[in-house]
């Protein structure tokens, strides 16, 4: 950040725990129409390829519809087929970001994860991306953030202009301890879509988080 104006995060969704089918994809609908969301990570979570793209092929239109991004992990098939808005790598390689940003920028959104040292994730950051993510798809499965995500986060959102993301816990009770670190965007799967009922008051419950810690700030 270059100044000390209050950072508003905005929510990011993977989509790690929807099933496949039209149950995940209304959960999904549900989500996006209950508050802001910044973009979705789609993720593979396991499918084969095919399956995959089925998934993102009903996904993107759904998400891109709700004015929101859709970032495709991990295929980079996939994520040209189905018309994505963006690509992320996840594998913490920075020769693998550096080709997808040969290969996508500026065309898609790039960006990338698995940098667990302060080197690694400056050296990523040499390749300038449209944001580093610390965390990783699918491990939120405790009620707190990462440790090393929120420090990171929190260094990275103080010296770094790159926006970054960091990855929140799996309990919406501990948000507080994301937005404390000024990444721009909070990602969050498992503390949304956790539960198959209360999609939607979860997605406003953390928007009003955002907008309370913003106010808090801002005062």
């Amino acid at each position: 950040m270059t100044d000390d104006a209050p950072i508003r995060p905005r929510l990011v969704l993977a989509t790690t725990l929807l099933p496949d089918g039209p149950e995940g994809l209304e959960r999904l609908r549900e989500a996006l129409s209950a508050g802001d969301v910044a973009s979705v990570f789609l993720d593979p979570a396991g499918r084969a390829d095919a399956a995959f793209q089925d998934f993102c092929e009903a996904a993107v239109p759904i998400v891109q519809e709700a004015g929101a991004a859709a970032i495709v992990a991990e295929d980079t098939r996939c994520a040209g087929r189905v018309k994505a808005d963006g690509f992320h790598t996840s594998g913490g390689s920075i020769e693998a970001l550096g080709e997808a940003m040969a290969r996508f920028s500026p065309r898609l959104i790039v960006g990338a994860s698995g940098f667990n040292t302060r080197h690694d994730a400056l050296e990523a950051g040499e390749r300038m991306p449209d944001y580093v993510l610390f965390g990783k798809l699918g491990a939120d499965g405790d009620a707190e953030p990462h440790r090393r995500n929120v420090e990171l986060g929190g260094w990275w959102s103080s010296i770094v202009e790159i926006p970054c993301i960091v990855q929140g816990g799996g309990d919406l009770a501990t948000l507080p301890q994301a937005i404390a670190t000024g990444a721009e965007f909070i990602l969050l799967s498992r503390a949304i879509f956790g539960e198959a009922e209360g999609v939607a008051a979860r997605v406003t419950e953390a928007n009003r988080l955002f907008d309370e810690a913003a106010a808090v700030e801002a005062a």
